[in-house]
């Protein structure tokens, strides 16, 4: 008799372990075409389930098209492992940045998975909404696990707990708090912004002073904070953290690192109004590549984000689970 995956004390609802389950067992060529699965009443009486529980979980899995049923004789494998996988991806936001994510991935998976997409705009609750109505529906879960504020951690982790960790892709943030073994692809914000700057040394010592412009409203991890208050603490320089470049007045020997695109185009137009020299006097650092910043000469620091979707996407192929930190890097230009 086919033996489920089931776990009495998974918080999970029953009829979703059901589910599940069979649905794995079909992906992985566990369960063929044409095979019979137990009746009702032979997974009720082996699991000490209710008949009701049972038959939930096998009119869900022939609305998804998984299993058909013939009367008078039960139930059958409907779909192969040859089917697509169904992938639900869930990002905190769709920026131009994880838009390339989002291609990569899909470029990998080719044919071979079908994809959906959500946006959970750094809100647990809303992300909490898109498990509960989609839980039990998709063979994985890629889940950019930035929310604020932080207080709502807590939601955002009781709803991850409701995720198996053989389906869950965590992608873009580590999540130290989720201690149970899944895949993920994520950025080491605080190390990746300090060894970045460590990297421009060189060429940050003809500045006496730093700031960082990153706004506080911006849902931007605070661990890059911490990452350019060491490098400044480390190496004993003066710094100075903003909320935008609206107000800033330009002085010589001031490097800037900036977030957002808006603080960059003011500090450039500042300096294109001042005398000052842009890579001589002023420099400025910004987060992630552009086509604009290569052709402004702007020094970037930024994330290989195509790497981040490609990685995903091939671990996930390979049933792989574990942690892995993405390429992080350095691209020097004149505006340091």
């Amino acid at each position: 008799m086919y033996k489920l995956q089931f776990n009495p004390n998974d918080k999970t609802p029953k009829y979703k372990q059901i589910v599940q389950s069979i649905v794995a067992d079909i992906e992985r060529a566990v369960l063929k075409k044409d095979e019979q699965l137990p009746s009702i009443s032979e997974l009720s009486e082996e699991y000490y389930l209710a008949r009701d529980t049972v038959e939930k979980a096998y009119r869900e899995l022939k609305e998804r098209g998984f299993i058909s049923s013939v009367q008078g004789k039960g139930f059958y494998v409907n779909r192969t492992d040859n089917n697509k996988m169904r992938i639900l991806l869930v990002f905190n936001k769709l920026s131009s940045y994880k838009k390339l994510i989002y291609y990569a991935f899909l470029k990998v998976l080719g044919n071979k998975a079908n994809v959906d997409l959500q946006i959970h705009h750094y809100d647990a609750r809303i992300f909490a909404e898109i498990i509960a109505n989609n839980i039990g529906k998709y063979n994985y879960y890629v889940i950019m696990p930035h929310f604020f504020p932080e207080n709502d951690k807590s939601l955002a982790l009781k709803t991850l707990e409701k995720i198996p960790s053989e389906e869950l892709i965590l992608l873009d943030k580590d999540l130290p708090e989720y201690t149970k073994p899944c895949l993920s692809v994520y950025q080491d914000f605080e190390k990746d912004i300090f060894d970045a700057l460590d990297e421009l040394h060189d060429l940050l010592e003809k500045y006496n002073r730093m700031v960082l412009v990153f706004p506080s409203d911006g849902n931007y991890p605070s661990d890059i904070v911490r990452g350019f208050r060491q490098f400044c603490v480390n190496f004993g320089r003066e710094f100075q953290i903003k909320e935008n470049a609206l107000d800033e007045v330009l002085h010589t020997g001031t490097a800037y690192l900036v977030v957002e695109e808006t603080d960059l185009a003011e500090l450039v137009k500042k300096t294109r109004q001042s005398d000052l020299k842009l890579g001589e006097d002023i420099g400025i650092i910004s987060f992630n590549e552009t086509t604009l910043k290569e052709l402004l000469e702007i020094t970037v620091i930024t994330t290989d984000f195509e790497t981040m979707g490609r990685t995903a996407a091939a671990l996930l192929l390979d049933k792989k689970q574990i942690k892995i930190k993405n390429p992080f890097y350095t691209i020097r230009r004149k505006s340091l």
